[in-house]
């Protein structure tokens, strides 16, 4: 018998990664985000290996893990796929804090966030 297949959360010619968790603020990590959207994905890899930003780590590896789903999971050609999307959303927030002055208490935020990478096949212009 057996369970039916769940139906694709995205189309055909796409396949995405998802990453939680991520020790870093949204604001951040939406800065290293938006540096690879609409770009093809060597030169998105390129750009997040010699980025200064630590978080740009943590968003090569979530790129490449989307890029082996699409060839994979989805048998998409490696070479035709560019960054279709990348967003960013927030997830918990832990609050810490500090002894202040006169009897007051400093706030510590420290926020997690989370990326989504998708990427899409095109094909080629000749």
């Amino acid at each position: 018998m057996g369970k039916e297949q769940n139906p694709r959360r995205v189309a055909d010619n796409e396949a995405f990664a998802k990453i939680k968790m991520l020790r870093t603020s949204p604001q951040k990590l939406n800065l290293v985000a938006a540096m690879i959207r609409g770009k093809k994905v060597e030169k998105a890899l390129a750009d997040l290996t010699f980025s200064k930003k630590r978080v740009a780590i943590d968003v090569k590896k979530c790129l490449q893990s989307a890029i082996a789903n699409a060839e994979n999971n989805h048998n998409l050609d490696v070479d035709g796929l560019v960054v279709a999307e990348a967003w960013v959303g927030k997830n918990l927030v832990m609050k810490r804090g500090r002894p202040r002055a006169r009897g007051r208490y400093g706030k510590i935020m420290k926020p997690f966030s989370e990326i989504t990478i998708k990427v899409r096949q095109v094909e080629e212009q000749a």
